[in-house]
């Protein structure tokens, strides 16, 4: 007797080559068309058929995971944005190297904070266009956060315009090595967008800093 050419299609996961991931869908249809092209003189055993119910049934229970976990990103992301829309009006500081005078004739606050001691200490500041304008000898400093008041005039004196200026920290331990800073910059915020795929803040003085920047929040502005 010859014995019947078996049409029985591949088991699942030696078709490899397909582009996009197997659905339960695709499963079932794979699993109904098994049971029908099986050789009747070599049918599928019940230890293979059971681990392929099981295989179907922990696929099943992950997309339904997958669906929580996307419907719980959804809520977590829109309450992120919700939260972030709260700063408007705020005074705030983030990670950044950029501080604004203006025509009050205080100067400007700079800030930063040193991840080491430092023997020695500078503030560097440049106007929009890089220049120097003035470099401030803040000497020793211990580790930490540290606050230096700018009054705004030049190496020579004179009073600079309004507008937006950088700071550049150069700082040094005892035995002459580099002390890293972290800079900051404050402002009010006075937008928040969201086109970027997460919140960036707006503050008055121009910068821009995405909400993971944000070191410092306070009740008023300032």
């Amino acid at each position: 007797m010859v014995s019947p050419v078996s049409n029985q299609p591949p088991l699942l996961g030696v078709n490899a080559s397909k582009e996009s991931g197997m659905g339960k869908d695709d499963f079932l249809k794979l699993l109904v068309a098994q049971l029908k092209h099986q050789d009747p003189l070599k049918p599928v055993e019940n230890t293979e058929f059971v681990s392929q119910l099981a295989q179907f049934s922990s696929l099943e229970q992950t997309m339904g995971i997958n669906s929580r976990l996307d419907l719980l990103a959804m809520q977590s992301k829109g309450q992120s944005n919700t939260d972030a829309v709260g700063f408007i009006g705020k005074h705030v500081s983030v990670a950044g190297n950029a501080i604004t005078l203006d025509s009050s004739g205080t100067g400007a606050s700079v800030g930063f904070e040193l991840a080491g001691d430092a023997e020695k200490t500078s503030v560097v500041i440049h106007d929009q266009n890089g220049k120097t304008v003035r470099t401030l000898d803040v000497g020793k400093h211990a580790a930490g956060a540290v606050k230096v008041q700018w009054d705004g005039k030049n190496s020579d004196g004179i009073t600079q315009p309004p507008g937006t200026y950088s700071v550049t920290i150069e700082a040094q331990s005892a035995d002459d090595s580099a002390v890293y800073a972290i800079q900051k910059t404050q402002g009010t915020v006075t937008g928040v967008s969201f086109d970027r795929g997460y919140a960036v803040l707006t503050l008055d003085n121009g910068v821009t800093a995405p909400v993971s920047d944000l070191l410092e929040v306070q009740a008023t502005a300032k």
